[in-house]
């Protein structure tokens, strides 16, 4: 039933909501009477102490007043278990152009048990927040309570399973448990919110793709209930929900918001297929509550995730086997361009990528549907290295940001190109006049094509199955551009000059006309360019990447202001970098990351990264006559074009050697099979009711892991009798997630393993599963059991790996599917058993409740770094043992990389497919990832700098759990290099 407004006071602790923050004077006010002009965006966010104001209408966000175009990308601090790393990827995503970071904020990543929060280590959300701060990004934080995201019971923590009430419902337990949390959560994020002036965080979401309920009166109450909670704790900026699809669920007026108005965004996610013709999701659209952006139109467009890769199940069966590279390779930065600049034209200016960085599902993180790599083909790899899809990224980004035009677009008069398979979409500016056209190509071959309706009588090619904007009337610095036939990146005044940089394909013959009242003097920098001028207009034309950066300099007609126009192909804009100083803009041009620019005194101060030697070009402001690279000297001199032009090229990256891993030591495990193993400490399995969604089966006990606090990795079961005789065969009934396994030995002997299938593309998001197997007792044990005498004792243990917990996408509590053993059953003897459990001991203070499970050797600490195994066998690799059970082996090895290289370095495993066998990870401690040899694709597994020591003694334990039924690895285990650049952040030990 839906809840009273007492009802929800008291659980949310919203008694003093009374000063609800509305009208104008509020610090966030929306919606304000006259639509605010055109004009430079806001300068780059900082944690400056000063109060800041966050408005929207239905063009754009205002800061303070201005307007800003949201050029947003996803990652998760929980996927990158080193906090030095987040500024690594913070850093790099602000160099190609994004203005804000979004963050979930994972539940079970934090709690380990009821009322027990951790933000500390590997978990210290305030480290990031003010870490994105310094980087000068916004911050969307999206803490749930339920965000999906792929990972287990999507998001929520494990011990949530074993509790009453219906999850992401009003249910008052279930709200007084989520009330826990976001007073927790909540705590850390109102001491960085940007109208603070503390930090920078933006928006922040409440539930995701919350589409059950939608209209119910319990769908009502838990949306206000989290409203007015939120707000409670006083998190005063505009607040949003992430529909799922186009369905104009919890737009604004659709649920109570404790009489607060104007605060609330519309957003909805987009994940095409890259086959897809882009759909209209805005101005051009069908319209209406299931229009996409239409379904909020006193609010801007809002995609809080747009896909920018996607995720891949067990067995790689979205990608054909080939994984995250088909993505990337699918998704590439063609998809990017005709997906995310269709979004811009119908109106979307805020916009968010999922993932730009994906990162890794360590530990048991990840749900059932996806293995332990979340590379998700993402802009930036798993290593951390750029990709060439980034290419569309910084374009846009750079874009959005120094051309403010952009920020306030309406559809304008219909233009069609001349070739009718060039889709043209057509918007003005109305304070500036500027015109915009996204031009979008869905067929198979590049198009050639005329505009004459926008005065554009010169061909303008668009690439096979790409996108890209044009522009028209735009004001460039002092003068302004007719029309282009690439696409701007960048517009900027560095010093005594306006510099604008144009890019496009490689190949593409560029040409960008300017008014030039008087006939200018244009001096050609490079050889490619060429001119002509007439009845004034100035015509520039560049043939893309034939030389790297085209330069022409335009002075003598008439303006005060020299400009200078620079042609960049796709590969060549990836090497350009503006960058915001107190003094005024800089472009620097050259290497692979600049992070950082610092001006002192007639000094420029850079930071970055280089990977191959490479030239640096420096445009600033008046007065710079020296450049350092990393706290180096840089010889330089003036160039032509104006910039400090390095003499020699800054070095390259020399690429570490890697050690051969050798040296192992092995030891075999799973006593817990053996009959006279001790098993007093083990909780006794007993129960006979639960809070599962799983039926408990008549007469027998409770055996699911979660109801005994197990939620995590490996479980054991030992079930005792005495004799009964006459035990023909064991049927054991189990559910697991994708992939989950079970094995069973009685009395010592092994009776045989079975394992959940793997999954084609239909059954790839299924988040349980469960099986009954029946095993046959050998024809030696059955005839022992048959003479044995009366009072035997017998064991039957049982090994079930979960797999980790349904994400409960629906709302149904499918998180609460059991798992473990849920029934057994005898034929020949109905013996009366007693049944015990293990899993995981206390969870890991350091690593979290995420990292360990219940193998004995987890058990008995042999991951970890200071085990002594100096009694274990000596072994060579690769292996090819037979057995049922678990098998460890460790090593040792140093590295000993340059403190001035960011090397990141992968643990790649290999052998026949054939062998069934599957290996957990564990590197210093940490669980990085499971591989399952026959099933995969993933072989290679990213081990983050800060739990690898990179200059020091590291340790590698493998736990291989193999059904007995083939040979089993491990094959070659080896180290590789997986990028390296000279550069990089300062990291320091987890």
């Amino acid at each position: 039933m839906e809840l009273s407004r007492r009802t929800f006071h008291a659980l949310a602790g919203t008694a003093a909501l009374g000063f609800a923050l509305t009208g104008s004077g509020s610090p966030t006010s929306a919606n304000p009477a006259r639509t605010a002009p055109t004009g430079p965006p806001p300068p780059v966010p900082r944690a400056d102490g000063r109060r800041h104001e966050i408005g929207f209408d239905r063009y754009s966000l205002l800061i303070d007043g201005r307007r800003l175009v949201l050029w947003s990308g996803e990652m998760h601090p929980f996927r990158l278990p080193s906090p030095s790393l987040w500024r690594d990827v913070l850093e790099k995503m602000r160099a190609h152009g994004y203005n804000a970071v979004s963050v979930y904020v994972a539940w079970n990543h934090h709690s380990p048990a009821p009322g027990r929060y951790d933000f500390t280590g590997v978990r210290d959300l305030d480290l990031f927040l003010r870490t994105a701060a310094e980087t000068g990004l916004y911050v969307i934080v999206r803490p749930g309570p339920y965000i999906n995201a792929e990972v287990d019971a999507g998001g929520f923590p494990g011990w949530l399973t074993a509790t009453d009430g219906t999850a992401r419902t009003s249910d008052p337990t279930y709200l007084r448990y989520v009330d826990e949390w976001l007073t927790a959560v909540n705590a850390v994020v109102a001491r960085r919110l940007f109208t603070r002036g503390t930090g920078t965080v933006l928006l922040y979401q409440i539930e995701n793709e919350y589409d059950a309920h939608v209209g119910e009166p319990a769908g009502r109450a838990y949306m206000s209930y989290l409203y007015e909670k939120v707000r409670a704790d006083g998190i005063d900026v505009p607040l949003f929900h992430n529909d799922k699809g186009r369905n104009g669920h919890w737009a604004p007026g659709s649920f109570g918001t404790g009489g607060e108005k104007g605060r609330w965004l519309y957003g909805f996610d987009s994940y095409p297929e890259p086959d897809e013709v882009p759909p209209d999701w805005g101005h051009f659209g069908p319209g209406g509550a299931k229009g996409g952006a239409t379904a909020g139109p006193r609010t801007p467009g809002f995609v809080p995730e747009s896909g920018g890769g996607w995720f891949d199940p067990w067995g790689g069966s979205w990608f054909d086997g080939k994984g995250y590279a088909e993505s990337r390779r699918t998704r590439d930065a063609a998809y990017e361009r005709r997906f995310y600049l269709t979004h811009l034209a119908n109106g979307i200016t805020l916009h968010n990528v999922y993932m730009t960085y994906g990162g890794t599902s360590w530990g048991w993180l990840p749900a059932p549907a996806v293995y332990t790599s979340y590379d998700y083909g993402a802009a930036f790899d798993e290593a951390r290295n750029a990709t060439p899809k980034l290419a569309a990224i910084h374009q846009i980004g750079q874009l959005l940001r120094h051309v403010p035009d952009l920020a306030k677009l309406n559809p304008a008069k219909r233009v069609r190109a001349t070739d009718e398979r060039v889709r043209v979409y057509h918007l003005t500016n109305p304070d500036t006049g500027a015109h915009v056209y996204v031009l979008r190509n869905d067929t198979g071959e590049a198009v050639s094509t005329t505009l004459p309706d926008a005065g554009i009588d010169v061909p303008v090619t668009v690439q096979a199955r790409d996108a890209k904007l044009i522009a028209a009337g735009l004001r460039l610095g002092r003068r302004t551009l007719v029309h282009s036939t690439v696409q701007p990146m960048v517009n900027l005044t560095a010093g005594r000059q306006d510099i604008a940089v144009f890019t496009g394909r490689r190949g593409e013959m560029a040409q960008v006309v300017l008014e030039c009242a008087d006939e200018p003097t244009p001096m050609r920098l490079d050889a490619e360019p060429a001119w002509a001028y007439n009845l004034g207009k100035l015509n520039i034309t560049a043939p893309l990447g034939a030389g790297g950066l085209s330069r022409v300099r335009v002075e003598g007609d008439g303006v005060d202001t020299p400009m200078l126009v620079l042609f960049a192909d796709d590969a060549t804009a990836l090497r350009l970098w503006p960058y915001e100083t107190p003094s005024g803009p800089l472009l620097v041009y050259g290497p692979a990351l600049l992070r950082s620019a610092e001006l002192r005194g007639s000094t420029v101060h850079l930071t970055g990264d280089t990977i191959g030697a490479t030239g640096l070009e420096v445009w600033g402001p008046t007065g710079i006559t020296r450049v350092t690279w990393n706290g180096r000297a840089v010889p330089t001199r003036i160039s032509a074009s104006g910039s400090l032009l390095a003499l020699r090229p800054l070095p390259g990256v020399a690429r570490p050697a890697l050690p051969a891993l050798d040296r192992w030591r092995r030891r075999t495990e799973n006593p817990e099979a053996e009959p006279d193993f001790d098993d007093a400490d083990w909780t006794i399995a007993d129960r006979t009711t639960t809070f599962s969604t799983t039926p408990v089966p008549d007469g027998q006990p409770v055996l699911f892991a979660d109801d005994y606090g197990f939620h995590y990795g490996d479980v054991w079961y030992r079930g005792t009798w005495t004799a009964a005789g006459g035990v023909e065969s064991v049927s054991l009934a189990y559910s697991t997630g994708t992939q989950g396994l079970l094995m069973a030995w009685l009395d010592g002997e092994p009776l045989g393993t079975h394992r959940m299938p793997v999954p084609d593309r239909s059954r790839a998001r299924q988040g349980t599963w469960t099986a009954q197997v029946s095993f046959d007792l050998p024809d030696e044990l059955r005839e022992r059991l048959r003479e044995e005498e009366p009072g035997t004792r017998h064991v039957l243990s049982v090994l079930v790996r979960p797999m980790q917990h349904d994400m409960d996408g629906e709302a149904r509590d499918t998180h609460k599917a059991a798992r473990g053993l849920t029934a057994v059953a005898f034929e020949g003897s109905d013996p009366e058993v007693t049944w015990r459990i293990q899993g995981a001991t206390a969870p890991d203070p350091v690593r979290g409740p995420l990292n360990n499970g219940g193998l004995y050797g987890e058990r008995e600490g042999w991951h970890l770094p200071d085990h002594d195994d100096r009694d274990w066998t000596r072994t060579e690799l690769p292996r090819a043992g037979r057995r049922q059970g678990v098998t460890w082996y460790r090593t040792g090895f140093r590295l000993d990389v340059d403190p001035g290289v960011d090397a990141s370095v992968g643990l790649v495993l290999d052998d026949d497919p054939g062998r069934a066998y599957r290996v957990q990870i564990f590197l210093n401690g940490w669980n990085l990832g499971q591989y399952i040899n026959d099933v995969g694709p993933q072989h290679t597994f990213v081990l983050p700098n800060g739990i690898l020591r990179t200059r020091g003694a590291n340790t590698l334990a493998l736990a291989v759990l193999s059904d007995g039924t083939t040979p089993s690895g491990p094959g070659t285990v080896r180290l590789t290099l997986l990028g390296a650049a000279a550069g990089g952040v300062p990291v320091k030990p987890v």
